[in-house]
């Protein structure tokens, strides 16, 4: 008759879940001492565990859930009150209102290259000319040419 040897594979079963779930924990305290987002996946894949394994052990469980609520707050920033929030009539009255002010500013600005491009095509025909109001007893030299 063949010895009974099923104590040794229950053995060699407890401890490589005990290996497992070591290596698990091991896992989740690193992940968390070095500011990783903690995740059932991040965890299984680092752990080398499936996520259903995870799941499956309440304690690894709810140790994933509370840092993985610690790291993520509910709400990151405070809603804004519904009496402070932009209709969309009033975001498109203020998109208006700068469409306008652009078009108004864009006008201006070629106005103004306009009116420097006068002044600096008057200022240089004097000098060619050599009546250069700004510039009293200038000596001119011969110019045989347009610069």
């Amino acid at each position: 008759m063949r010895t009974d040897n099923s104590q040794h594979l229950i053995a060699a079963a407890h401890r490589r879940a005990a290996a497992t779930y070591k290596r698990a924990t091991t896992t989740l305290r690193r992940m968390d001492n070095s500011g990783v987002p903690v995740t059932f996946d991040a965890v299984a894949r680092e752990a080398r565990v499936s996520r259903s394994w995870l799941y499956n052990q309440p304690e690894l469980r709810a140790e994933i859930e509370r840092l993985r609520s610690r790291q993520s707050p509910r709400s990151p920033a405070r809603p804004v009150p519904d009496r402070q929030r932009a209709s969309d009539t009033s975001l498109l009255r203020r998109l208006d209102t700068a469409t306008e002010r652009i078009r108004y500013l864009e006008k201006e600005n070629q106005q103004l290259r306009e009116a420097l491009a006068r002044t600096l095509g008057e200022q240089r025909a004097a000098t060619i000319q050599g009546n250069n109001r700004d510039t009293p007893k200038l000596k001119t030299s011969s110019i045989t040419g347009p610069c």
